[in-house]
C-alpha cells in the first residue's frame, strides 16, 4: 500500500537525517558514533542492491516499489545513490554496462567472481541462478530511473534520471553480445523501461528498436547455441510486437496514482 510505503520512506529518511528512529525495540541514531551516517548509508546500498538480486528477481512487480523508495532517498540523500551504483556496478557489472575481460595472471574463480557470479569453496553457482539475479538486479535498474518520489519538491533534477537508462541501452548495444545475458538483460530493460523511453525519446527510440531487430538480434543469434534460444526467442518476440504495434506495454506492476491512495 501506498501509505506503508511512505513510513518505510520516512524511517529510512529520519535514520539517514539524524533523527532518532525505534527499530526492534530499541531507540536509534546514526549520530551515536561518528562513523555512524557513513555505515548506514553503505548497508543501507547495499541493501538495496540485496533486494534487487533476490526479491526482484523473483517478484518482479516489486521492482517499482523498491525503486521509488531508494530514488527518494538518493534525492535527499546523495552519497547513498553513489554508494548503491558502487554496489550495483560490482555485483552486476552489466549494469555498467561492462563485460569484463580475463586479464592475464588472472584466476578462473577470480573471473568468475569478476562477472558477478557466486563462488563459494570453489563452486560456482548455477547458471539459472546467476541469470535470475542479474535480470533482478538490471530490473530494478530500469525502474529506479524513470521513477521519482511522489512527495519530494521536485525543484531539482532526478539524481538518475531516464537519460541514464537511454546511455545504458546505446552502450550496450555497442558492446559485442554474450550468449544467454545479453538476450535476457536486454529484454528485462525494455520490459520495464521500454514504455518511458518510448514517451521521452520517439522517433530515435523506434530507430533503435529497429536497428536490435535487423542488426543486433542476429548477432546474439551468432553466438547462441541451439540450447541457450529460450530468452533470444522472448526478446525476438517483444521487438516484432512492439514494431508492429508501434507500442511498447506499460510494464506489469507500475505504481499507478491510485496506488498511492491505499
Amino acid at each position: 500500500a501506498g501509505s506503508k510505503l511512505r513510513e518505510v520512506f520516512d524511517k529510512i529518511n529520519n535514520l539517514l537525517s539524524g533523527k532518532p528512529v525505534q527499530t526492534e525495540g530499541q531507540t536509534v541514531s546514526v549520530t551515536q558514533h561518528p562513523q555512524g551516517l557513513e555505515f548506514v548509508c553503505y548497508k543501507l546500498a547495499e541493501k538495496f542492491v540485496r533486494h534487487g538480486e533476490g526479491e526482484v528477481s523473483f517478484h518482479h512487480d516489486s521492482a517499482f516499489p523498491i525503486a521509488v523508495v531508494l530514488s527518494g532517498i538518493w534525492e535527499l540523500h546523495p552519497r547513498v545513490g553513489d554508494i548503491f551504483l558502487a554496489h550495483l556496478h560490482k555485483k552486476c557489472p552489466y549494469s555498467v554496462p561492462f563485460y569484463p575481460a580475463r586479464k592475464e595472471g588472472t584466476s578462473m574463480e577470480e573471473y568468475q567472481r569478476m562477472l558477478g557470479y557466486e563462488v563459494h569453496d570453489s563452486k560456482v553457482e548455477e547458471q539459472d541462478h546467476f541469470l535470475k539475479r542479474m535480470s533482478g538486479m538490471i530490473r530494478l535498474y530500469a525502474a529506479i530511473v524513470q521513477l521519482r518520489w511522489p512527495y519530494g519538491n521536485r525543484q531539482g533534477a532526478h539524481p538518475h534520471s531516464l537519460g541514464y537508462g537511454w546511455r545504458w541501452l546505446a552502450q550496450m548495444l555497442n558492446l559485442e553480445p554474450l550468449a544467454d545475458v545479453t538476450a535476457m538483460l536486454l529484454l528485462d530493460f525494455l520490459e520495464v523501461c521500454g514504455n518511458a523511453l518510448m514517451k521521452q525519446y520517439g522517433i530515435q527510440f523506434w530507430k533503435i528498436m529497429f536497428f536490435i531487430q535487423k542488426s543486433y538480434i542476429p548477432r546474439i543469434e551468432a553466438v547462441t547455441s541451439s540450447g541457450q534460444m529460450g530468452c533470444l526467442s522472448r526478446l525476438k518476440n517483444f521487438v516484432q510486437k512492439c514494431l508492429q504495434a508501434e507500442e511498447i506495454p506499460l510494464p506489469k506492476g507500475i505504481l499507478t496514482p491510485s496506488f498511492w491512495r491505499t
